[in-house]
C-alpha cells in the first residue's frame, strides 16, 4: 500500500486541521483563540498522521496566530479552547495588548510594501511612450522638427553656378547666359571684338558685354 502524499505548504495544513478539527481551526469567518500549548496536542493526536511532518505542523501553527483574522480575536475575556472547542483560559489584558499591536505594525508593514510597489511602476504617460511603436515619432518631436524650421533634405534645390566661358568658348555660335537685369537671359555669341563680346538675346536684339558677364549655357556644359 502505498503512502499518502505529504502535504507541502501551510495552505494545505490548515485546511486540513479545518476539517479534522473544526470547533477549534477554521479558514474564514471568525477564528478562536487557541489554548496555549496546543502544539503539543496537535503533535499527539497527529502522531500517526504521515503527511504532516512536526516541522512543517509548527511553521503552519506560526503562520494561522499570526494572520490578522486571528489576531482581531485574541480579546480581554474571551475564552481560549483546545482541539475539541472546550473553552479553557480567559485572555489576559497583556495577551490582547501585544496581539493588538502585533496586527497594527503587520498592517503598517503591508501598507509599506504597497506603497514601495506603487513608487515602482512607471507612470501612464511613461507607459504609453514606452509602447510607442519603431519609428513613430510624438507629437512633442514634429513640435521641436517645425520649431527648428528643419526640411527634408531631398526638397533643397541641388544647383551649382554656371561656368565661367573659357577662351575655346568665347567664339561664334557659343550659347552663353547673360545677366542684363536681375535674372540671367539666354543668348548667343555672334562676335567677339577687342573691346566686348556682341551677343544676340532670344529676342533679336544684340548688346555688347564684358566676357566676365556671360556664363555657358546649359544646354552647351550638358
Amino acid at each position: 500500500m502505498e503512502s499518502p502524499e505529504k502535504f507541502t505548504n501551510s495552505k494545505e495544513v490548515i485546511a486540513f486541521l479545518a476539517e479534522t478539527f473544526p470547533k477549534c481551526f477554521s479558514i474564514e469567518g471568525e477564528a478562536r483563540p487557541l489554548k496555549i500549548g496546543i502544539f503539543q496536542d496537535l503533535a499527539t493526536r497527529l502522531e500517526e498522521e504521515e503527511r504532516v511532518s512536526k516541522t512543517l505542523l509548527r511553521s503552519t501553527l506560526r503562520h494561522y496566530t499570526n494572520s490578522w483574522r486571528y489576531l482581531h480575536s485574541i480579546k480581554e475575556g474571551a475564552n481560549r479552547v483546545d482541539l475539541d472547542g472546550v473553552e479553557g483560559d480567559a485572555i489576559e489584558k497583556e495577551h490582547a495588548d501585544h496581539a493588538q499591536q502585533q496586527l497594527e505594525e503587520s498592517k503598517a508593514k503591508a501598507a509599506e510594501k504597497r506603497k514601495a510597489k506603487l513608487a515602482q511602476q512607471p507612470k501612464r504617460k511613461d507607459k504609453r511612450q514606452f509602447n510607442r511603436p519603431k519609428g513613430e515619432k510624438s507629437a512633442n518631436s514634429d513640435h521641436a522638427d517645425t520649431k527648428r524650421g528643419t526640411k527634408p533634405k531631398n526638397n533643397r534645390p541641388n544647383t551649382t553656378p554656371p561656368a565661367k566661358l573659357t577662351d575655346s568658348d568665347l567664339q561664334q555660335g557659343t550659347q552663353v547666359t547673360v545677366k542684363l537685369g536681375k535674372a540671367p537671359m539666354p543668348a548667343v555669341i555672334t562676335e567677339v571684338a577687342k573691346d566686348g563680346v556682341h551677343v544676340q538675346l532670344d529676342s533679336g536684339m544684340v548688346v555688347k558685354v564684358n566676357a566676365d558677364a556671360l556664363r555657358l549655357a546649359r544646354s552647351k556644359r550638358s
